[in-house]
């Protein structure tokens, strides 16, 4: 036999290893919070859209006469709009130089209105401008000043044309010409020194309103001759408050204010305005001159001129140098500008934004010509930005094509691979890119790719991955304006289209959901009802479709009306029994938001028996779904109608459906449970009221009568009782919780094993309808272990409370005594089976149902509730409006409690569901990301447990069989501890004591923390137990009240800790003088929790799905002391009970025939049982006599038996060594 260490390294084989074990309680619904994300005010939506309805060219070119304060070179540049003039026919050439202005304004907004002014005089100048403001009302109007024929413009702040007989230059202020214009303008400036206008022009626009205004009515004063008063009145009144923010004007001039335009004569005269107007002629002009096409050595002027093709087509390879110039200069633009500068310039407007793209460019080009351009508001500098180099790399690819001198042009024109190489750019920056970065310059070209169907998938694909990088990533795309192309791309029957349009679509919507107004303006829910209904889409497809129509019908009525008619209902129920978990749990979301507070679709659901299969979710094994299907069901409920019988109906069939989820396990569950019952509370209150009323008065009168009597049957069969004292293990609730709330004492009692919740057999009460089941679950959840559910509860019991102690009959009614409850109608156990199908009930149900119930005599408390106005209530016909609330406010704050409590009406389900789409959905979980600090910290857990268990191998086979007498902890605690338990791998153990659990470092000797648990104060912590040790440790504390509580973050001090989850695990517990509590066993291989105790039944629970797996009857009259199992397969399943029998169950069995064997060897109380791992394991019991026995499973005979001199009180052995502690 071998002591070296590393023998024992490996593992038995019968051992799952660490890696291969289930974690629990480590969903979202346990690590989150339940609540959305918080509001965030969005910002790429324009607030207001503008255009540019009207265009004023004003022409001041004086052709065949140089201005006196220039001296042009010889030879000089000509050219006008591409038209070289000529002297002798200076009027033809002039028309013709401001008609091909227009056209090339027009190819950028075609839409306008155009009026020409070619050399001008003052009046004409404000004729023109008084002319278009006016039809321009609130719109935009531009002003091009081509001064090429006048001198500069002066340092007062004016500019030149001329009188009316070409003698003089006339100088024109350029603030008369902002009183003209008003706002919203812009205005372009094609001179010399335009950095003086620009000057002039800020300082104008910085006056005062006061001085505005009065300027603007001696304008429209002496221009009452060119127009109509009344008209100028009000134009310019109507744009008073538009001139009182002037910057609402923009400006764009050619040079500064100490520069001259080029005057190069291979350049036109008029460069800022080709730049402006033709850019891809100008900038391949400039591609030439600057001689830098190595690529293409022969390239002439002429060359170029002849590109073959159209702007507007992009299969050309013009029209394709237009795109890719659109998507560069889009993309500088908006990497460079600040966010809201950019939406101002480059979405606002379109002839806005083509002319800042162009100006870009002209910037660009006349930097090199040592000028430089103009704008306000003023961009930063952009010539140098790497994207032009793009460009230029674009335009040596395309040009090399052309066909030289005295070849053929018979050649195919090959696409640039402009889009593909920005698209791969765009990838290499989603792939390899880290988290915090400057966001990617391609955004906009993605943009413009998603106009070429040749790289539409591509790019979507793209765009999905972005926008699934958070919310951030969202707002990017479409801040750069996304948004009105995927909303157009809805309309494309692209099947390989679906599914990334559909993934942009959920996160867009997740968002941003105002978007729900455009999708149902353009009908593009038509789009999502077909990739739902679509049984060949991926369900996580589906399932985005319907988060997305769930989007569309939140809290907008035209959004559920459109859905509606389009049949969403009936898509959705086609579907509830899909496998996807995910996709079930927004099929009912979806329901659920189409029925919110909308009666006509309530009663399409009614028609499709909407509910009614709605009922198979509230017991699907995904809690979400669970939860989801409860909302469903509480929305279903909680509508604002006309009462009906048939209604009613409907509503108490699913509220009795609805009972079955108050033993739930999952809070998620219970929350959305409580919600619903206020539906029903708020729409029956007057039945609640008397139901409530009763049940206080019976359990009041119980109480009184006789003590509660329960005992243990002993070991020896001696049926001895002992009374029940109020001090033992009971449940009870608070004074402000649910019972107390009636200003009397009432135990909340558990009824027995086979008696369920609904059934109502542990009261005699003279009706047993659904209001009482439905009490009887809002008392049990007011009594809920998780504090947000018993919260919710709490106050649907203190509004009935209200309701008794303070009554609001109706205006105008009449008191009427009545002696019995007896007519609350409305149950299902009281109405004709045809009623849970929408059969209004007939007339004479109510004197059926009072003659079906025996009449026993009112209690004198019965008689006083019913005298203080509780009678009232029951006079309530079951036709009335539910929200017919009796007197008004006014009336309530005269009484004496002042205005009543209102009940809870939503969750945070909804929008907490909504984050699985805000959060990243591709990026890899962090403790399985090889790069994650999580990943690392898991796998450390993990060599080290493996280590450990090495460790305890080897110092077992070293230590054989001997006394372990070494003390290693002593320590004092404040109170007698009931209960330790080691963590297996860390040096920690946690110490219960009756309030609170504490954790000690055993090895330290402090104490790490201090924690209360938080059950009732009437109860103890009986069972402690470490929950998935081998990864994230949470500690599970049950009380023996039957309720369960996990937390995480234990060991720290009191504010770092956390409630993951709470639940009922035993909700029937008696109440006997000597029980042993909840007992419970954890088995994490099977991730099953084993609950039993002061019961009769042996309770398993899933807590991967957090529902009850199945029940197994002890066959015991005693309590269960104490539990193990099989967790290597053999589904075998021991309880130790109180009457000192070990009770072995096959789990695999029926409930009924699961118990295989009985052994009765012990004479008392069993402390402990324990099965040893592996094939051969024994079984070990131990009793409070001292007698420890080994059986074999086969047997019922004890194999071996240990006898001690003296009684046990508390036994433990080891899990994996043969070591035994008492």
């Amino acid at each position: 036999m071998c002591d070296n260490e590393n023998d024992y390294f490996e593992e038995d084989e019968e051992d799952l290893l660490d890696g291969q074990l289930p974690v629990v309680c480590n969903q979202n619904r346990h690590l989150q919070k339940i609540e959305g994300s918080p509001m965030i005010t969005q910002t790429w939506r324009m607030k207001e859209r503008m255009k540019t309805v009207s265009v004023a060219l004003v022409l001041c070119l004086n052709i065949g006469v140089d201005p006196p304060d220039v001296v042009k070179i010889s030879p000089c540049a000509r050219l006008q709009c591409w038209i070289e003039p000529n002297p002798v026919n200076a009027q033809k050439f002039l028309e013709a130089i401001g008609a091909n202005l227009q056209r090339q304004y027009e190819r950028w907004q075609p839409k306008a209105r155009y009026k020409q002014c070619l050399d001008p005089n003052v009046e004409e100048v404000k004729k023109l401008c008084l002319s278009l403001r006016r039809s321009a009302k609130e719109e935009r109007v531009l002003f091009h000043y081509g001064g090429h024929g006048v001198p500069r413009p002066t340092v007062n702040g004016e500019i030149w044309v001329f009188n009316k007989s070409f003698t003089q230059y006339i100088p024109l202020s350029l603030y008369d010409l902002q009183t003209w214009m008003e706002s919203p303008s812009i205005y372009v400036f094609d001179c010399s020194n335009a950095g003086i206008v620009a000057e002039s022009f800020k300082a104008f626009a910085k006056q005062t309103p006061p001085e505005r205004n009065e300027s603007r009515s001696e304008g429209a004063h002496s221009g009452a001759s060119v127009t109509d008063e009344s008209t100028t009145t009000s134009s310019t009144g109507s744009s008073s408050s538009q001139q009182q923010a002037p910057f609402n004007c923009i400006l764009l001039a050619a040079c500064g204010k100490n520069e001259l335009l080029p005057m190069n004569p291979e350049l036109p005269a008029d460069l800022f305005t080709s730049c402006l107007t033709t850019p891809v002629r100008m900038a391949l002009r400039w591609y030439v001159l600057q001689n830098s096409n190595r690529l293409v050595p022969s390239l002439t002027l002429d060359m170029v001129e002849k590109i073959p093709g159209q702007l507007n087509d992009r299969r050309t390879m013009l029209g394709e140098l237009n795109w890719i110039f659109t998507a560069i200069t889009d993309t500088i633009a908006w990497y460079t500008l600040p966010r809201d500068l950019f939406h101002k310039l480059f979405r606002q407007d379109l002839l806005v934004a083509s002319l800042f793209r162009n100006f870009l460019l002209a910037e660009r080009i006349m930097r090199s010509y040592n000028c430089i351009p103009i704008s306000l508001p003023k961009l930063p500098s952009t010539y140098q930005h790497s994207m032009w180099r793009a460009w230029d790399l674009a335009l040596d690819l395309c040009l090399q094509q052309l066909p030289l001198e005295g070849e053929g042009d018979g050649a195919v024109f090959q696409h640039s691979p402009f889009f593909a190489e920005q698209l791969t750019a765009f990838q290499v920056w989603l792939t390899y890119g880290f988290e915090k970065r400057e966001p990617p310059e391609q955004l906009p070209i993605v943009l413009q790719v998603l106009l070429s169907q040749v790289h539409r998938l591509r790019a979507l694909d793209l765009l999905g991955k972005f926008v699934d990088l958070g919310p951030w990533a969202v707002n990017l795309a479409l801040s750069v304006g996304i948004f009105p192309y995927v909303l157009k791309l809805l309309q494309s029957p692209a099947r390989e289209l679906r599914p990334p349009l559909v993934f942009i679509w959920a996160k867009i919507m997740a968002v941003d959901s105002s978007c729900q107004v455009d999708l149902v303006k353009d009908k593009g829910h038509l789009y999502f009802l077909s990739v739902l209904g679509d049984q060949y889409m991926p369900a996580e497809y589906r399932t985005m479709a319907a988060f997305v129509l769930t989007a569309i019908m939140n809290d907008y009525r035209p959004g559920q009306a459109i859905c509606l008619k389009d049949n969403v209902i009936a898509t959705c129920l086609e579907q509830l029994n899909d496998s996807s978990g995910e996709l079930r749990q927004w099929l009912a979301l979806c329901l659920a938001k189409v029925w919110t507070n909308y009666d006509n679709a309530r009663w399409c659901g009614v028609r499709d028996s909407a509910h009614e299969k709605l009922y198979k979710l509230l017991s699907d094994p995904v809690p979400e779904v669970r939860a989801s299907a409860v909302y469903a069901l509480g929305t279903f409920i909680f509508n604002g109608s006309e009462r009906s019988d048939h209604a009613n109906s409907i509503e108490l069939g699913v509220g009795m459906s609805l009972v079955q989820c108050a033993a739930d396990g999952s809070p998620l569950v219970r929350k959305e449970l409580a919600v619903a019952f206020g539906g029903l509370v708020e729409t029956f209150e007057a039945q609640f009221v008397v139901v409530a009323a009763r049940i206080a008065e019976e359990e009041k009168q119980k109480d009184r009568s006789s003590p509660v009597i329960v005992g243990e049957t002993s070991a020896s069969g001696s049926g001895q009782f002992l009374p029940f004292h109020p001090s033992a293990s009971t449940t009870s609730l608070e004074p402000s919780d649910a019972n107390a709330a009636f200003g009397q004492s009432v135990n909340l009692r558990r009824c027995s094993s086979g008696t369920s919740i609904a059934g109502g057999t542990a009261i005699s009460l003279p009706f047993n309808n659904v209001y009482t089941s439905v009490w009887r679950s809002l008392i049990l959840l007011a009594a809920d272990p998780h504090p947000e559910v018993s919260k919710l509860a709490k106050e649907m019991v203190s509004f009935i409370k209200d309701r008794i102690h303070h009554p609001r009959p109706p205006p105008g009614m009449n008191i009427m005594h009545m002696s019995s409850p007896a007519c609350l109608t409305g149950s299902p156990s009281s109405r004709p089976a045809n009623m849970r199908h929408g059969t209004p009930p007939p007339k004479n149900l109510m004197s059926q149902s009072q003659s079906a119930v025996p009449q026993n005599p009112p209690s004198p408390a019965h008689n006083a509730m019913m005298t203080t106005g509780a009678q009232h209530s029951i006079q309530f016909p079951l036709h009335r409006k539910v929200f017919d609330k009796g007197p008004s406010q006014s009336e309530e704050k005269d009484s004496e409690e002042g205005v009543l409590r209102q009940l809870p009406s939503e969750t945070q389900l909804f929008a907490w569901s909504c984050l699985h789409f805000v959060n990243p959905l591709m990026r890899i979980p962090a403790d399985k990301d090889p790069e994650s600090l999580a990943y690392h910290r898991r796998q450390f857990k993990y060599l080290r447990n493996s280590r450990v268990r090495a460790r305890a191998r080897y110092d077992q086979h070293r230590a054989g069989f001997n006394r372990l007498d070494d003390q290693i902890f002593v320590n004092r605690t404040s109170s007698l501890p009931s209960l330790l338990a080691f963590h297996p791998y860390e040096n920690f153990l946690s110490v219960a004591e009756k309030d609170t659990v504490s954790i000690w470092d055993w090895e330290m000797g402090t104490r790490k923390s201090l924690f209360v648990n938080g059950h009732h104060r009437t109860s103890r912590v009986s069972s402690v137990e470490f929950m998935n040790p081998h990864d994230d440790t949470l500690l599970l504390c049950g009380s023996d009240d039957g309720a369960v509580r996990i937390w995480r973050n234990f060991e720290s001090e009191e504010p770092g800790k956390e409630l993951v989850t709470a639940f009922q695990a035993i909700t029937d517990m008696l109440p006997l003088q000597k029980g042993a509590g909840l007992v419970t066993r954890w088995e994490q291989e099977s991730s099953t929790l084993f609950c039993a105790g002061d019961v009769r039944v042996i309770r398993l629970w899933d807590m991967q799905t957090e529902a009850r797996k199945q029940d197994i009857p002890t066959g015991a009259d005693s309590c269960v002391t104490s539990l193990a199992s099989d967790a290597s397969g053999r589904s075998l399943l021991i309880a130790g009970c109180g009457d000192g029998t070990v009770r072995l169950f096959d789990r695999r069995l029926a409930p009924t025939e699961c118990r295989v064997m009985t052994l009765r060897e012990h004479s008392s109380w069993v402390l402990n049982v324990h099965l040893q791992r592996g094939a051969e394991g024994k079984i070990i019991s131990a009793s409070v006599n001292g007698d420890i026995r080994f059986w074999d499973p086969r047997f019922t005979e004890s194999v071996r038996v240990h006898n001690t001199q003296a009684g046990f009180t508390a036994v433990d052995i080891h899990p994996r060594a043969d070591v035994i502690a008492w």
